[in-house]
């Protein structure tokens, strides 16, 4: 059985401060409505990643960063490894999100050697895809999303695999308030599930969670999760307030 899960990732919002207080609220509020089999994960920025990991004590709530570097250690400046991610006690780590595509150059290659180096240190790996505004409008978003998962995932063994959360961003989603419909979200989840499938076997397909990402919101959010391939989000802006991030979550 799948897990359904909610993803914040907060992105580079909010002071130290701010951040603790949001997480404790959220912690405290599954804590008094427990999840009940759902998980929650709560991607903070690096200077939160110690003290949200911390805090977090409501059951299925859990820490992850927005990225990794993909060397051990090294002259590095400036970077963070997945060792100091989990030395921290953080369990997850979102890897391919579309402005760590898109801004900072990080092509399919270089995604798939942070993905191992994330699983070596025994981390969750958030593993986005996802295809930008023209690629859709030129009708070749199924083959952006499956080269990108072929690179990026596709090579790891079975049992590897079974740490990968699967998220698809519909880029042209993203921070614009346009959302995709739901029969447009589920024909990508479905498909995606359906290359799983090929790669590693029906049993794997139909365990593998696949979150969408694209302005999801408390609006929206139980027609999005309605459909039955959409296992979850991976929610932006809307994971900055704690009553829409957990309205989203109850909606789940």
């Amino acid at each position: 059985m799948r897990k359904k899960i909610v993803a914040g990732n907060w992105k580079m919002n909010m002071d130290y401060n701010e951040g603790i207080e949001l997480a404790s609220g959220i912690n405290r509020y599954f804590t008094e409505n427990p999840l009940n089999g759902k998980e929650v994960i709560l991607c903070s920025p690096f200077i939160h990643l110690y003290g949200v990991a911390s805090l977090l004590n409501a059951k299925n709530l859990s820490a992850g960063a927005q990225n990794c570097n993909d060397h051990k250690s090294g002259a590095f400046t400036g970077e963070i490894s997945a060792a100091m991610i989990k030395s921290t006690g953080a369990a997850y780590v979102i890897i391919g999100h579309s402005e760590r595509r898109s801004i900072y150059k990080e092509d399919d290659a270089l995604l798939a050697l942070k993905t191992n180096e994330a699983l070596r240190n025994e981390l969750k790996v958030i593993f986005c895809c996802g295809e930008i505004l023209a690629e859709r409008e030129k009708n070749i978003y199924f083959e952006v999303v499956k080269r990108q998962l072929d690179s990026g995932v596709f090579t790891l063994t079975e049992e590897d695999f079974h740490n990968i959360i699967i998220a698809y961003e519909p880029v042209w989603a993203i921070g614009t308030g346009v959302t995709a419909s739901p029969a447009q979200a589920q024909e990508m989840h479905s498909f995606i599930r359906t290359l799983v499938e090929k790669r590693y076997g029906k049993k794997v397909a139909e365990d593998t969670t696949i979150l969408y990402g694209g302005s999801c919101k408390a609006s929206n959010a139980s027609e999005l999760f309605a459909n039955p391939d959409v296992d979850g989000g991976l929610i932006g802006g809307a994971a900055l307030s704690k009553d829409e991030f957990c309205n989203i979550v109850k909606a789940l």
